[in-house]
């Protein structure tokens, strides 16, 4: 059994929980035989983007993972389930309602989002679901531009159970340079599925984020 140990995440990075959260974190991954690699730079905001994104289990996983950092991290929700109890519930989970009728777009929401905030997390998921995909999204990289906050790239890596934290990417602005330095950090055969990882090579050609659970660690 390998043995865990706690990654290294800066000062002023958003965290949350508890001893309590964390222990439950450790032992799930205990239990599963999966660990953290890597760590978190000393960066108060940023874009957290994990792939490859293709099982159910990935969620598990990455919870896992944020308990163990105990990392204060937030997510994209439709805003019409962030109504009575259950909205509350999911504020305080870490999410943000956005509306796809909104004029300025869920880009925009997210943008504001990270003007109000000191320090933020935003984790997203590039390929927007678990289904295969021929594209990635680029509205995390837009909303990273906008933000003028750097990416965290994070990688579900089944062949070594590790969820593996880094590098800290700092986008240029231009897509078309930063995509392929970016992809060519993730591996389909790290997929629990890699017949469901979606093309390496191809920009969706209506960029747009998925709100909701996909578009959630």
């Amino acid at each position: 059994m390998r043995p865990l140990r706690r990654p290294p995440v800066g000062p002023r990075v958003p965290r949350r929980g508890n001893a309590l959260t964390a222990g439950a974190a450790w032992l799930t991954q205990l239990v599963t035989g999966w660990r953290v690699e890597g760590g978190i730079p000393d960066c108060p905001r940023f874009v957290l983007i994990v792939a490859p994104h293709t099982s159910n289990w990935d969620f598990l996983h990455g919870l896992a993972a944020k308990g163990v950092l105990r990392l204060g991290a937030r997510f994209l929700g439709k805003h019409t389930l962030f109504r009575g109890p259950a909205g509350a519930f999911l504020r305080w989970l870490g999410g943000i309602p956005v509306d796809r009728r909104a004029a300025h777009g869920i880009v925009g929401q997210s943008v504001e989002a990270f003007a109000r905030s000191e320090r933020i997390c935003l984790v997203l998921t590039p390929e927007g679901t678990r289904s295969h995909v021929k594209a990635w999204k680029s509205g995390f990289y837009r909303i990273a531009v906008s933000a003028g906050v750097p990416i965290l790239l994070v990688k579900f890596d089944y062949r070594s159970r590790s969820v593996v934290l880094g590098p800290l990417f700092q986008p240029t602005g231009d897509y078309a340079r930063d995509r392929p330095r970016i992809q060519g950090e993730f591996r389909r055969e790290m997929a629990r599925h890699p017949e469901l990882y979606g093309a390496e090579d191809h920009e969706a050609p209506e960029a747009e984020l998925s709100s909701g659970a996909d578009a959630s660690a």
